[in-house]
């Protein structure tokens, strides 16, 4: 019997949507609503992944991954990225796939698919170097955050109780891995405001504010998180809060360029940036003029330093 090669596509890349079930995954539950919210992030991450891995064509893709939810849509283009990657790197499927959905339909949610990509690469550690060589310097540093989110994800027994450190990547992206495995706790912990302060204290301090950047992040952009909630988050991060405030930014300005705003980031965004989404957005465009190239430090820890200082001086009152 002759297979076909999306068959065979399917057969050895598709993962089973009970990857993305606390009780796979062995995360902690803050209560119903939260574990489910959070799993169907995962499964729209998925769905996302499998359409890419079977696709025929980048345009059906492209199609499919419009017709999901604009709230989750992010999401599945997150988890076309992946498999387009995987693609990439494996004869007699490799092409230049992920490059050409980013030029087409994955323009709008180019950050997503450079954090995609890094999902990608934690299972193929051997071709980071070259893969990441053909990114935008800028943008490169997501991918590098997804693969923090994904050992956080998948492994995080290692990463998160045991506190293992990046072992493929030194220096500077030790701590963008730290940035995706900050993200990663949010569904570790179930979006429980109460835990994560906890989790986070338990790391060496010099890891803690990019774990918190994570968090700001991940708690902007997927939820869920009420106000009481928010605010509990807020208060704990303490020093950390200029961090905490420049990731829920990352997520407003992600929204926002993808066109897909939620009324979650935009709560999150009065409380942890003390502004609108829309400005915190407009924020993390202005810290980007007259960027500096990469030197001592990357460009990307630059953008990211001004944005915090913006935060850490006196509040906006919204």
């Amino acid at each position: 019997m002759v297979v076909s090669t999306f068959s065979l596509r399917k057969t050895l890349f598709c993962l089973s949507p009970r990857e993305a079930t606390f009780e796979r995954r062995g995360f902690h539950a803050r209560d119903l609503p939260a574990q489910q919210r959070l799993e169907e992030v995962g499964l729209s991450f998925l769905d996302g992944y499998n359409a890419a891995v079977a696709a025929k064509s980048l345009d059906r893709l492209a199609q499919r991954l419009q017709q999901v939810d604009v709230e989750r849509r992010g999401f599945a283009f997150e988890g076309a990225a992946m498999g387009l990657t995987l693609l990439d790197r494996f004869p007699p499927w490799r092409k230049n796939r992920w490059r050409e959905l980013l030029e087409g339909a994955g323009q709008a949610h180019i950050y997503m698919l450079h954090v995609g990509a890094g999902w990608a690469l934690a299972r193929l550690p051997w071709a980071a170097t070259r893969v990441l060589s053909g990114f935008d310097p800028l943008l490169r540093w997501l991918a590098i955050d997804g693969v923090g989110f994904h050992a956080g994800y998948f492994r995080w027994p290692r990463y998160v109780r045991e506190h293992e450190a990046a072992s493929h990547f030194k220096g500077y992206a030790g701590r963008v891995f730290d940035q995706g495995l900050g993200r990663s706790l949010w569904f570790i912990e179930g979006a429980d405001e109460s835990r994560i302060p906890q989790t986070i204290s338990t790391f060496p301090v010099s890891r803690q504010a990019d774990l918190w950047s994570g968090i700001g992040l991940a708690c902007s952009y997927a939820g869920p998180a009420d106000l009481a909630s928010l605010e509990a988050l807020w208060k704990a991060a303490g020093p950390y809060q200029p961090q905490v405030a420049q990731g829920a930014a990352f997520a407003a300005q992600a929204r926002r360029r993808a066109a897909n705003s939620t009324a979650q980031t935009e709560v999150a965004c009065r409380v942890l940036c003390g502004m609108s989404a829309a400005d915190a957005a407009q924020l993390t465009d202005t810290a980007l003029l007259d960027l500096p190239g990469d030197g001592e430090i990357p460009a990307y820890e630059v953008w990211r330093q001004r944005i915090q200082h913006t935060f850490s001086r006196e509040r906006v009152t919204p």
